[in-house]
């Protein structure tokens, strides 16, 4: 009865027909960060709250996070076919569908938070949002995954020469999978819904994820090293169905996107926070270092042929694009 009732309402939206007067219309968004996560807060505290209040309480939207209904890949799928209207994911994860996002994943790229955000809340991002399109997405947002670092549990990693030989779990995307393996790391792509339990068994010796959600995910509990690398900058990127979206009356498209704007600048403003507060718990929890300019340098010359890999997948254009933008932004 409960997959009727969801069908039907689906059906309403894409035929775009009124529901009966009184009724709310709900869409349902599902993502995999855990509940604390400030991408989570946002969505429960803010986003919910200003789509009933910009949509006169005609629109609801029921919240799914830390993994309830699959983990990353399943709620991407899920979107892309119109089973879910919308997920907040890792940009990993949509990148074998749409590749141009190793643009924005390259190695050592980004000096600062301001400047990965100048970046993509410019033309990159304009022209990013065009290919999300075309695959059948709408993007509604980009907000902040953090710098990623890099946790283990065989050795202190302080240099290149560290990593040799770990077996590091990235994220399915292939200019992390090349940055790692040409530092000389065993790089192994996974989802992060098995990556507790990989660590846990030692399938895998170590993983890389910012600060909040090496703490928010527990990994300091099957980690025993954490390592400020801070080797890529890293997006949530916010997309919902394109045809379930344009379906909808203008009044709620444009209800979903002021929310999700007031959403988005709320998480970005505390997600630097909740970073800077993760790293002082896990220095209580594992042993911390850091990585020097000197072995940071080093690290980005051993990777930076993957910039060329890259050019090898997408348009070399746009990578040029995002190399120039980052270097007017500085």
């Amino acid at each position: 009865m409960l997959a009727l009732i969801r069908h039907l309402t689906l059906a309403v939206a894409l035929l775009g027909l009124a529901l009966p007067a009184g009724a709310q219309e709900k869409i349902r968004v599902a993502g995999n960060f855990a509940t604390e996560h400030s991408s989570s807060v946002a969505m429960e505290k803010v986003f919910k709250t200003e789509l009933a209040k910009l949509s006169s309480n005609q629109l609801g939207v029921d919240i799914f996070p830390a993994m309830q209904l699959g983990g990353a890949k399943e709620n991407v799928d899920a979107v892309r076919s119109g089973a879910l209207f919308m997920t907040w994911v890792g940009v990993a994860f949509l990148s074998r569908i749409v590749p141009e996002l190793e643009a924005i994943s390259l190695p050592f790229l980004m000096p600062n938070r301001d400047v990965a955000f100048k970046v993509i809340d410019g033309e990159v991002g304009q022209l990013i949002d065009k290919r999300y399109a075309e695959k059948g997405f709408i993007s509604l947002g980009w907000m902040e995954l953090g710098f990623r670092q890099l946790t283990n549990s065989k050795r202190p990693v302080k240099s290149m020469a560290d990593l040799k030989g770990l077996k590091i779990r990235v994220q399915p995307v292939e200019a992390h999978l090349g940055a790692f393996r040409a530092l000389g790391a065993n790089a192994v792509a996974m989802d992060i819904k098995e990556l507790y339990s990989a660590l846990q068994q030692g399938v895998v010796d170590g993983q890389e994820n910012p600060f909040a959600i090496i703490n928010a995910n527990r990994y300091p509990e099957v980690q025993k090293f954490v390592t400020h690398s801070s080797h890529a900058f890293d997006y949530i990127a916010i997309v919902a169905n394109r045809k379930m979206f344009e379906a909808m009356k203008p009044e709620f498209q444009k209800a979903i996107r002021g929310a999700m704007t007031a959403a988005v600048a709320h998480q970005r403003r505390i997600a630097a926070d909740d970073d800077t507060k993760a790293i002082e718990v896990l220095k209580q929890k594992m042993q911390f270092d850091e990585v020097s300019p000197q072995a940071r340098e080093e690290m980005r010359k051993a990777s930076a042929g993957v910039v060329d890999q890259v050019k090898t997948r997408v348009d070399p254009k746009l990578v040029d694009s995002v190399l120039a933008e980052v270097a007017k932004a500085r």
